[in-house]
């Protein structure tokens, strides 16, 4: 039984239809990419698998459950945690306050025993603040838990990202462009934190990425989108060669070249 499948999965805008009947499927343990050009609904399919949209038709099943018609807060707490194409930190809160805010689904405590500081909310608060600087380490953040997130850099804000998304303790972690805007050295070590948190924290990935050598280099199976409809899924070497990929990217011409340069 895979993690997660979509069947025929359609959210539409208006008369702009971002997701067209997209049947995915993701089996758990694995890192997976959803490609394709600007437009082509790549995010808006998070967005709806997330819950932050309703789909309009189909069905999302995630660890044996329908997801369809829970709150963002619901499927977070069934184990599905994400980060943003943008940048989504709370930037006057600290780096730890910001990954404690990732544990709230899990929380036992009462808003009455936060108040009154009873004994189970005093254990669970040490708990939970362990917890934060583990990941925090973890992502390579050590040193600068009490900084507050906005004076971060650029890279070590999207580590604090996901560490937060990993504060929810997720069987599926849903990753929204997370080398964008990184140098070549900070992508390096990032791509190397997804495969660390899959083999050694048993967490799912699945990616979207315009970075072809992060996906290329990470993934085990890539699920190409254009205008809405999943064209194209396979291996990295299956997609390097699937012609309507690149036609998808580059345009007709640049097949026609491909088509002239073999022959």
């Amino acid at each position: 039984m895979a993690l997660l499948e979509t069947i025929n999965l359609v959210k539409s805008f208006g008369g702009l239809t971002a997701v067209n009947r997209v049947n995915f499927q993701l089996e758990a343990g694995r890192i997976v990419s959803i490609i394709g050009p600007n437009g082509a609904g790549k995010t808006t399919l998070f967005n709806t698998l997330t819950g932050i949209y309703q789909p309009d038709q189909g069905q999302i099943n995630f660890n044996g459950s329908s997801l369809v018609g829970l709150r963002p807060d619901q499927i977070a707490a069934r184990g599905m945690a994400r980060t943003f194409q943008n940048i989504r930190l709370f930037g006057e809160m600290t780096v730890i306050e910001n990954i404690l805010v990732g544990m709230h689904a899990h929380l036992k405590q009462s808003p009455l025993q936060a108040l009154l500081r009873l004994p189970a909310f005093r254990r669970e608060e040490r708990e939970s603040e362990h917890k934060a600087v583990e990941l925090m380490h973890y992502v390579g953040l050590s040193g600068v838990g009490n900084e507050l997130a906005k004076n971060l850099p650029y890279g070590a804000q999207r580590r604090l990202e996901i560490a937060r998304a990993l504060a929810a303790d997720p069987l599926l972690l849903l990753l929204d462009e997370p080398a964008a805007g990184m140098n070549p050295q900070e992508t390096e070590e990032v791509t190397h934190l997804f495969r660390h948190i899959r083999d050694h924290k048993g967490i799912t990935i699945l990616l979207i990425e315009h970075d072809m050598r992060v996906v290329m280099n990470i993934s085990e199976q890539i699920c190409v989108m254009d205008y809405g409809e999943k064209i194209a899924e396979g291996t990295p070497a299956e997609i390097r060669a699937n012609t309507r990929v690149i036609e998808a990217y580059l345009g007709r011409g640049a097949v026609a070249g491909q088509h002239e340069e073999q022959r």
